[in-house]
């Protein structure tokens, strides 16, 4: 197959309670998203039409279900589900890439944010 390409959301932003601490549970906190699909498909490459293609706007209320819909202890098992559940709803996504920064990771030190990064093949 030639038409293989990669659409990547950056920085998506949303105010959640995961974590371990009760505190994180109690006051919540900003959580950014990274997501890159890289799709096996060349439909929406040859014809450019947008019902052949990955809607990314689709993709970002994806993504916030499960950062709002349920809450983790770790952020990299919310970088798993979101994976799971993105590759879900495309079959053309072979395999995405997905992280999750915590600016506020309750830590005993300075540090810009805690990262976890979760590469998931589909197929």
């Amino acid at each position: 197959m030639s038409g293989r390409y990669t659409i990547t959301l950056k920085n998506c932003a949303f105010f959640s309670t995961h974590g371990v601490m009760e505190e994180e549970e109690r006051l919540g906190q900003r959580f950014y998203i990274d997501v890159t699909m890289h799709i096996d498909d060349e439909a929406a490459l040859l014809h450019d039409d947008f019902s052949d293609a990955v809607d990314y706007g689709e993709v970002y209320r994806l993504i916030s279900d499960v950062v709002t819909g349920r809450r983790f202890k770790l952020i990299e098992a919310l970088a798993h589900a979101i994976a799971v559940s993105v590759s879900q709803h495309y079959d053309a996504i072979g395999r995405i890439e997905v992280a999750v920064r915590k600016p506020s990771a309750p830590v005993p030190g300075l540090l810009d944010h805690a990262e976890a990064r979760v590469d998931y093949n589909v197929r």
